[in-house]
């Protein structure tokens, strides 16, 4: 989950968006998101799916199966 980790922080950091505005927009805990972006914790499906229409990412980039 390393590279989910860190493509979810770049995309986020591209679109100028705090951890704190991120966890809002997907109705989470900011530590809930922060443990995301550090890789110590795993998004269920649901919020797998609001990340990656927040941040206008493919699934597959952020799991690793497509790149720029």
């Amino acid at each position: 989950m390393k590279l989910f980790s860190e493509r979810l922080k770049t995309a986020r950091k591209a679109k100028q968006i705090t951890q704190t505005q991120m966890a809002e927009i997907l109705h989470i805990k900011q530590q809930s998101y922060t443990r995301y972006e550090t890789g110590k914790g795993e998004p269920s499906l649901e919020t797998f799916v609001a990340i990656c229409k927040a941040l206008d990412e493919s699934p597959l980039y952020f799991l690793g199966m497509e790149d720029y």
